[in-house]
C-alpha cells in the first residue's frame, strides 16, 4: 500500500499512465507521460461510486481532475494497493474476485478505483494495481472536502478566541476514515477472505492468510521482496543479492519444517505411549535401567520318553536362545502388536530405524533428543537474525536511493530558482517551498 504524493515528486497522471501502459498528458504542467511501450498489462478497468460523474470512466479525465482539485505542493493525490493474485486460479476467474473485492471495500464507500492486472511470461507473477482517489464526492457529484474545520467551544457553546493568534481556536477533522490505521488491516483481511472464498469455490485446496508468520505462530522466516529489476535479472539467470538471501531463507525454512515434523511426531507419540495402561508399558519402562532385555521363555516343549531313530534329535527340543532386544525393538514390537503408529502414520520399522540411528535406548534419551532438536530450531532462527537486520537496512537504502533519484531534478531546479531570487526574497521563497 502506497500513497502518491506531490511531496515526493510524484503525480497521479504519471502513476495512472505507467500502470495502464498508456500515454496521458498532465494538463496541470503540460507534461506528456508515455508508457505505451510497457508490456505485461493484461486487463484495465475503472469502477466509480454512485455519486461520481460518468466522464470519470476516462482515465485521463479522472486523474487530471484529481491533479486540478489538489492545490498544495505536498498534496496526497492517490492511494495505490498492490495485491498478488493466486496462481491456482485461472485468469478468467480473477475478474469476479477483483471486482467483488473493489466494490465491497472501495467504490461502495465513495472511492474511484482504477484497476490494472499485470502478468509476465508463464504467469509466474500475476498481480493487480488498484489506484484509488482520496477525496470523497458530494451528493451533487462534485469533489468534497478531505477534512473540515471544527471550532473549539467553551462551556456555553461559544467559540474560544485566541488573542495571541488573533483568531478563534479550531481543529481539523477528517471527513472519512480511509486514512485510519485499522483500514489497512481491514482491507488485507477482506482480500484474504475473498481469495479463500474463490479458492474453495473452484476446489483449490490452497488457502491464504493476510497475517505475518509471527502472528500466525509459525517459525518460518519470511522472504524479502525482489522488486521489478531483481526479478527480471533472476529470470535471465543472473543471481542478485536479494535472490541469494531468499534462496538461503528457503533452505532454512525446509530445515525448520523437517525439525518441526520430527518434533510433532515424537511429542505426539510420547503422549500416546504415556497414556497407555501400565500393563502394556511395563516392559518398556524396564529399559530405563538396562539396555538389553531378553524375552521371557513362555512354554517348555514336552520331551518324548524314548526318541526313536525317525524322531528329531534331542537338541531340537531344547529351548532356543532368547533374542536380545534393544529399546528400539521393544518400542516397534509394542506398536506393531497393538496396531498403533505415530500420529503421522509412520510404520513401526521406521520408528525402529530412527531410534537405532540416533542411539536412543531409553525414554530419557528420547526426551533429550527432542530437546536437542528444539535447540537446533532456535539456533537456525538466531543464525538468520542478522539476515533480517540486513534486509531492513537494504530496504532503507533502496528507499533512500529511490527518493534521491525522484527528487534530484526537482532539487536542482529549486537551487536554480533560489539562486535567481533577489536577496530580500530568498527567505520567503524558501519558506514557501519547504
Amino acid at each position: 500500500m502506497k500513497i502518491v504524493t506531490r511531496g515526493k515528486g510524484k503525480g497521479a497522471v504519471a502513476a495512472a499512465a505507467y500502470r495502464a501502459a498508456e500515454t496521458i498528458k498532465n494538463e496541470r504542467d503540460g507534461q506528456l507521460h508515455d508508457y505505451s511501450r510497457k508490456k505485461g498489462v493484461a486487463w484495465l478497468g475503472i469502477l466509480l461510486p454512485d455519486n461520481a460523474p460518468e466522464e470519470y470512466k476516462d482515465r485521463s479525465i479522472l486523474w487530471n481532475a484529481v491533479e486540478k482539485i489538489e492545490k498544495a505542493s505536498n498534496s496526497q493525490l492517490a492511494r495505490e494497493i498492490q495485491i498478488a493474485l493466486p496462481r491456482e486460479l485461472h485468469f478468467s476467474q480473477y475478474f469476479g474476485l477483483i471486482l467483488e473485492y473493489v466494490k465491497d471495500n472501495f467504490t461502495n464507500h465513495g472511492m474511484c478505483a482504477d484497476i490494472a492486472i499485470h502478468t509476465d511470461k508463464g504467469n509466474q507473477n500475476p498481480h493487480c494495481h488498484i489506484l484509488l482517489t482520496m477525496r470523497p464526492f458530494n451528493e451533487d457529484k462534485t469533489w468534497g472536502d478531505k477534512q473540515r474545520k471544527v471550532y473549539h467551544l467553551d462551556d456555553n457553546g461559544e467559540k474560544i478566541y485566541d488573542p495571541k493568534k488573533r483568531q478563534y481556536k479550531c481543529g481539523k477533522v477528517q471527513t472519512t476514515d480511509w486514512d485510519e490505521r485499522h483500514k489497512a488491516e481491514e482491507w488485507r483481511a477482506s482480500w484474504a477472505d475473498k481469495c479463500n472464498k474463490y479458492l474453495a469455490q473452484y476446489n483449490c485446496p490452497v488457502r491464504i492468510d493476510h497475517r505475518s508468520f509471527a502472528r500466525q505462530g509459525l517459525s518460518k522466516i519470511p522472504t524479502i521482496h525482489l522488486g521489478a529489476a531483481a526479478h527480471q535479472m533472476e529470470q535471465r539467470g543472473i543471481q542478485t543479492e536479494r535472490g541469494n538471501i531468499n534462496r538461503a531463507i528457503e533452505i532454512s525454512n525446509r530445515k525448520l519444517h523437517r525439525i518441526e515434523e520430527q518434533l510433532n511426531d515424537l511429542q505426539g507419540w510420547l503422549v500416546e505411549e504415556r497414556a497407555k495402561p501400565k500393563t502394556s508399558t511395563s516392559l518398556l519402562q524396564s529399559t530405563q535401567s538396562q539396555q538389553h532385555i531378553s524375552l521371557p521363555q513362555t512354554t517348555k516343549p514336552q520331551q518324548a520318553e524314548k526318541p526313536s531313530m525317525q524322531q528329531p534329535q534331542p537338541s531340537a527340543y531344547l529351548p532356543s536362545k532368547p533374542r536380545q532386544l534393544t529399546f528400539a525393538d521393544i518400542i516397534a514390537d509394542s506398536l506393531s502388536q497393538q496396531g498403533q503408529t505415530i500420529s503421522t502414520s509412520v510404520p513401526s520399522h521406521q520408528i525402529r530405524t530412527f531410534l537405532k540411528n540416533n542411539d536412543i535406548n531409553s525414554y530419557a534419551e528420547l526426551e533429550q533428543h527432542l530437546k536437542n532438536l528444539m535447540g537446533q530450531q532456535r539456533k537456525l532462527s538466531q543464525e538468520f537474525s542478522p539476515i533480517r537486520d540486513k534486509q531492513k537496512k537494504l530496504a532503507g537504502y533502496i528507499k533512500e536511493n529511490d527518493n534521491y533519484q525522484k527528487l534530484k531534478k526537482h532539487y536542482r531546479q529549486y537551487q536554480q530558482d533560489l539562486k535567481a531570487q533577489k536577496p530580500w526574497k530568498k527567505k520567503a521563497f524558501e519558506e514557501n517551498n519547504r
